[in-house]
């Protein structure tokens, strides 16, 4: 009965489960406090396993973007529709991050956070600035030198760029290009497959990865920032559960309702990585599979989201600001938190989707409106665990700025996204048909005369 039950948990309720073990078990370990366990289990067993588990999906980034990419390009045919798509996606990515900012900074104007902190025992040593990108630069950089080293980098705007323009060639090239297409929806195929792979080690993966955050950093840390946690965290909620679901419903009809569950996949990877960029497979496949949007237009707008949409990373770089403006006693005025909003913006463009980026991009926005850099030294403790909500953020607005495009485009299967059960995934995808195995085998070998 028992491995009955097992086998009809869903792969979501499974990660779910993993996640709900590792927190439990990371806060033990932290309260323990033992040395051989924070040296050997905590920061050796489960660091790797989870540095594996990491490994895996960003190995699947690069190329599913690319062989998905070529295949929605392909599927679109019309080169002004594709402008229209990218058109689309991109003013929507804006104007979510725009948005998220400026309600998390009038939250947090309300809330207050960081008044009558004592910056008593801070150490605010260490920490360094960047130089914010110009516009200029940032829109220069998205064609690539050399396509070979934007692959192997993982340089996602560039990547898309180059494929797209590959994508348009192919087009341009009519029937020669037949069997390019046919090869690229087979590798595509083969990665989700691959993808199905990596993921039927979820479970395992999130457990190490949760339990290894909380052994490490517990709930002690959280005590002195409070407010700062608290504000940022309902700042998010809110975004998340009220502002983005007004998106998805204003601009394209969808049921919040109906939408959340399927992308909850996505946002237990997300939160677990804290990496926009390594949930990519996964996001794909939630609103592909889950919700019913067209290849042609998650292949573009997932890693175009990935990349540019930060709604979660504008939130924090917000609350911070407004956080650290009140420890200093520093009023910023409606002309500073503007240029935190345009900022912010701009850095979201032009900032990889990687962990812990939300902090490089804050130094910019501190060092544009004239407040201390040290004062990040406060909010490192707590950045991590707040670094994983917020990745959730980000790609619940990659997902919903794609329903919007696909829906609007009539690129999306209006069935799949009212079936509750569609794309379902069970954690079964290592099975394999005996047959089919025998098929190939036998097709692999030599044959006489040949």
């Amino acid at each position: 009965m028992a491995e009955t039950a097992s086998k009809k948990l869903s792969l979501t309720a499974k990660v779910m489960i993993g996640m709900g073990l590792g927190l439990a078990t990371g806060l033990i370990f932290n309260a323990i406090g033992s040395d051989f366990i924070n040296a050997h289990i905590a920061g050796g067993l489960f660091a790797m396993i989870g540095k594996m588990f990491v490994n895996a999906l960003k190995m699947l980034v690069v190329p599913l973007v690319v062989f998905s990419l070529i295949c929605g390009v392909a599927g679109i045919g019309d080169i002004r529709v594709l402008g229209r798509v990218g058109g689309r996606a991109f003013g929507l990515y804006i104007l979510t991050t725009a948005t998220a900012i400026a309600v998390a900074i009038l939250l947090a104007l309300l809330i207050g956070p960081g008044k009558g902190f004592d910056m008593t025992g801070v150490d605010t040593s260490g920490i360094t600035t960047k130089e914010a990108p110009t516009v200029w630069n940032v829109f220069a950089s998205i064609v690539p030198t050399n396509p070979i080293n934007a692959l192997a980098s993982g340089e996602m705007l560039q990547i898309i760029f180059y494929v797209i323009l590959v994508g348009v060639a192919a087009l341009m090239l009519g029937d020669k290009s037949k069997g390019f297409i046919a090869g690229c929806e087979y590798m595509n195929e083969l990665m989700m497959k691959v993808v199905g792979i990596v993921m039927a080690f979820a479970p395992i993966g999130v457990f190490c990865l949760i339990a290894k955050v909380f052994a490490e950093q517990g709930i002690g840390l959280f005590l002195p920032v409070l407010a700062y946690v608290g504000t940022l965290t309902a700042a998010l909620l809110l975004h998340l559960f009220v502002t983005l679901m007004l998106f998805l419903k204003v601009f394209s009809g969808l049921d919040p309702f109906a939408f959340l569950p399927k992308i909850r996949p996505a946002q237990i990877f997300a939160f677990s990585t804290a990496s926009s960029n390594a949930t990519i497979p996964v996001t794909y496949r939630c609103t592909t599979e889950r919700m019913g949007v067209k290849t042609s237009v998650a292949s573009f707008t997932i890693p175009f989201g990935a990349t540019i949409n930060m709604d979660g990373t504008a939130i924090m770089q917000g609350v911070a600001t407004v956080f650290l403006a009140n420890v200093y006693g520093i009023d910023l005025g409606i002309g500073g938190y503007l240029t935190v909003i345009a900022m912010a913006v701009l850095a979201s463009i032009g900032t990889a989707g990687v962990p812990g980026v939300g902090l490089v991009m804050l130094t910019m926005v501190l060092t544009q409106v004239g407040l201390p850099i040290e004062g990040i030294a406060l909010i490192l403790g707590v950045d991590r665990l707040m670094d994983m909500i917020r990745t959730a953020v980000n790609i619940t607005g990659d997902a919903v700025v794609t329903a919007i495009v696909a829906k609007g485009e009539k690129q999306m299967d209006l069935e799949v996204f009212a079936d509750p059960d569609a794309g379902v995934m069970s954690g079964g995808e290592l099975g394999i048909d005996p047959e089919a195995e025998a098929r190939l085998a036998d097709y692999a070998k030599p044959h006489p005369g040949e």
